[in-house]
Formats: C-alpha cells, structure tokens, sequence
C-alpha cells in the first residue's frame, strides 16, 4: 500500500511539532507511601517533521505508548522519548502527561481520612542537539488570610482559597508529595477534602494567626526551593480567588538555580 505520509512535500516548511494530543491513557505512578498509583492520564506525544516529508504516523505514537503501558512513569520518560525519535525517525521528541494524584490525608484534630486530589503534569522532551529535559508540575489548592484585612478590621479577617502551580527540574527523583507538602507549609492553611467541626476550627483559627498575600506564598516557596540543592530551576505561580473583590491575585517567580 502507498505510504503517503513518506512522500515529499513541495512547500520546503518544517514543522515544529506533529503528533497527537489528549490521549485518555491508564498510568502508574510512584508512590511514596503506597510504592505505586494507578491513575488515568491525558497524554500529548509530538515530533518535529523535517520540511521534506508529507506527514508524520500517527499510530506509531499510540504504538509506542502501548509498548510501555504499565510502566509509563517519570523514570521512563527519557525511554519513551528515545523510542519516538527512533520509530518516527525525528530529531526531537515531546512528551507530556497531566492526571490525578491522590493523597490520603488526616483532617488535623479528629484525624479523618480523606482523598486529596492534586494536578500533576510531567513534560518531557528529547532533543538531538540539546539532550533531555524534565519537568514536574503540581497544583496544590491553599487557604490564606488576608494581612491588611486583619490589620485594619476591628473583627475577622477576609479569607480565600487559592491555587499553586509549580513546576522544577531537578537533579534526582523528586516525590510529588514532597512538592505538594513545601506548598503547604507556604500557606496560611492547608486544604482539607473532610473536616469535621474540632477540625474546622482549627484550621480557621491557624489561618487567622498566619496571614499571607500572595506575595507572601510566592516568596515562601521560591525561598524553600533555593535551599534545595536538588532543584536546578523552578516556576511557582499563585493565584487567590478573592473573596471580597471580584478578580484574583496573582503573584509568579521564576529561577534557574
């Protein structure tokens, strides 16, 4: 049968990256308490396409991720990405996986379980020239407690829950919980999924004697990262949804360390 992805294209365009996108894909994932977690994932697979050839074979990525299905996590990226260079002969390679990660996490006084869902995202590429690169992202809901609010107001506080993306390279493994756990002590509060009454007071009282702005969690973070001679750069973004205005605010840093 005609190959029509192998014939020459008269335009002389390379094209950055071809592929497929949004793969719903079962993974495991490493676990630091449990050892593994099995996760459904959304999964985006491209290659360059130098100028010469029609089209790319978009089976041979569904291909290649059914080769490494059971054993699709952040130790094996550098091998999928080899794959894909070699099976659609290109001299780069992208692979990006965001799913579900769940926590089981005591509520702080009465101590009920409860599943924590946190985003993640591992982005991969491979890169003839330049080599291989990894990142790992985590979103990590938050509670803070507005310092200007407590500062003036004669009673209470404005309080609101927030969201931290942040994405590091690293040297060696790095565990999704300990990310997840460096966000929380940033906060003015960790995010619980079940609290029962003794927890919410708790939780709203820990909040109120540990105000933060945005600014506050942003620089928290990057200045925890910076001790970590593992990270080799890293992006923190904060957002709070505001409870009394209605937009957000917004804080970022990003470094090479």
């Amino acid at each position: 049968m005609i190959d029509v992805q192998n014939q020459s294209d008269h335009r002389n365009i390379h094209i950055d990256k071809v592929g497929v996108k949004e793969i719903r894909y079962p993974i495991t994932v490493m676990d630091k308490h449990n050892g593994q977690q099995n996760t459904v994932a959304s999964v985006d697979m491209y290659v360059n396409l130098p100028r010469e050839f029609k089209g790319t074979h978009m089976s041979r990525f569904v291909e290649i991720l059914n080769d490494f299905h059971g054993k699709l996590d952040i130790r094996e990226f550098s091998r999928v990405l080899r794959e894909m260079q070699e099976r659609l002969q290109s001299e780069s390679a992208h692979l990006e996986v965001r799913f579900p990660y769940f926590v089981r996490k005591l509520s702080p006084i009465t101590e009920t379980p409860g599943l924590m869902e946190y985003g993640c995202r591992m982005c991969g590429a491979m890169d003839r020239m330049t080599g291989y690169d990894l990142v790992l992202e985590v979103n990590v809901p938050i509670t803070t407690v507005c310092p200007c609010s407590k500062e003036i107001s004669e009673q209470g506080a404005h309080n609101q829950r927030g969201m931290v993306n942040l994405a590091v390279r690293f040297k060696r493994f790095i565990w999704i919980e300990d990310l997840v756990q460096l966000v929380e002590r940033a906060a003015s509060c960790e995010v619980y999924s079940i609290l029962k009454r003794p927890d919410e007071k708790f939780v709203t009282e820990k909040a109120y004697e540990n105000p933060k702005f945005v600014e506050d969690v942003v620089r928290d973070i990057a200045w925890a990262l910076q001790q970590d001679r593992n990270v080799l750069w890293f992006k923190v973004d904060v957002e709070n949804f505001e409870s009394i205005h209605n937009h957000s605010a917004y804080a970022s840093i990003e470094r090479a360390l």
